[in-house]
């Protein structure tokens, strides 16, 4: 009787049953939240004006602090490779000789401490600046060459800071040298600038993050005071705040996810249209400045943070207004 009882295939019917029964809330689950998804996204286009604007405003909002970060990161990575190339200028007195200074930068350049050192005479620096700076004329005029011989030391690239302001000072100490002069100071300076405007980008990307929540926000609660009347019917017949809320929280996904879109195009066009600039800007440098843009794991990264600010912007508000909302 037992083998009567089974089918074709050899499993008996509640095994054959099982299986669908078991995927069939999962199936349900993602159903519903797949016509919600399609339903946010009809509604905005329904309302496609209105909708238009506020995901263009989102967009700048977005576009703002995203651009400072790429901004930053092309400055840091500039700084960068300037902290390689720090070097100290040793100026000789007037009577050391052109032989004493070879001298002087065959020695240092023997320690191990010091990656090269390299002699500049009174005449091979004046015929650098006069190239340099184009005030030939009046380099001309002047009665006698003004500047001293000077001996360019380039400290060990793995040496911090410290060590290197250690070297300078022992490098003063030597014959013949007139003063030395650390070319780390104005690093110092950009560094300090560059962390301020790294932390100012930080603190405006929270302030404009918190706008785009109370951009969200705003159009939803605007949303839910248009539907009002619609909820009180749902809730009347005994719809959950769980399933009222849902199509509200995929809208604000919608605006968050198309302000981030839109922020990219426009971090994209501006990019274009500073192609020329900056084409002229990498040249001065012999290519050696290589300017980054957001890349895909930034650009993956605004489409995240878009979708979260829409969804938290959406959710503090529906929560707050459904809870005010009861048939009367």
């Amino acid at each position: 009787m037992a083998e009567q009882r089974r089918g074709r295939d050899g499993r008996r019917p509640s095994q054959r049953q099982r299986i669908p029964t078991l995927a069939a809330p999962a199936q349900g689950w993602l159903g519903a939240h797949a016509r919600c998804l399609i339903e946010a996204l009809g509604r905005m286009h329904r309302r496609w004006v209105a909708s238009l604007l506020t995901v263009f405003v989102i967009g700048i909002t977005l576009a703002l602090p995203t651009g400072l970060y790429v901004l930053v990161k092309n400055l840091d990575t500039l700084s960068t490779s300037w902290q390689g190339t720090v070097q100290a200028s040793l100026y000789l007195d007037d009577d050391v000789s052109v032989e004493r200074g070879r001298t002087l930068a065959r020695r240092l350049d023997a320690r191990d401490t010091i990656d090269g050192a390299e002699y500049v005479s009174a005449e091979e620096g004046l015929e650098t600046f006069r190239e340099a700076s184009g005030f030939g004329d009046a380099l001309d005029a002047l009665p006698s060459n003004p500047l001293p011989a000077v001996v360019v030391v380039t400290p060990d690239a793995d040496m911090t800071r410290a060590a290197v302001g250690e070297l300078v000072d022992t490098l003063r100490g030597e014959t013949g040298v007139a003063r030395a002069e650390l070319d780390q100071a104005w690093l110092e300076r950009l560094f300090a600038i560059l962390s301020l405007i790294e932390r100012a980008a930080w603190v405006i990307g929270l302030l404009l993050s918190a706008a785009v929540v109370f951009i969200v926000g705003n159009t939803i609660r605007l949303d839910i005071e248009n539907r009002r009347e619609e909820i009180e019917v749902m809730k009347l017949l005994g719809a959950s705040d769980a399933f009222i809320r849902r199509p509200f929280l995929y809208s604000g996904v919608w605006y968050g996810l198309s302000g981030a879109v839109v922020a990219l195009i426009l971090l994209g066009g501006c990019f274009v249209a500073l192609a020329g600039p900056l084409g002229t800007l990498t040249r001065s440098y012999d290519g050696a400045l290589d300017l980054v843009g957001l890349g895909w794991s930034g650009g993956f990264a605004l489409l995240a943070t878009g979708i979260a600010l829409g969804w938290c912007g959406c959710a503090l508000t529906v929560n707050r207004r459904l809870a005010d909302i009861e048939p009367r």
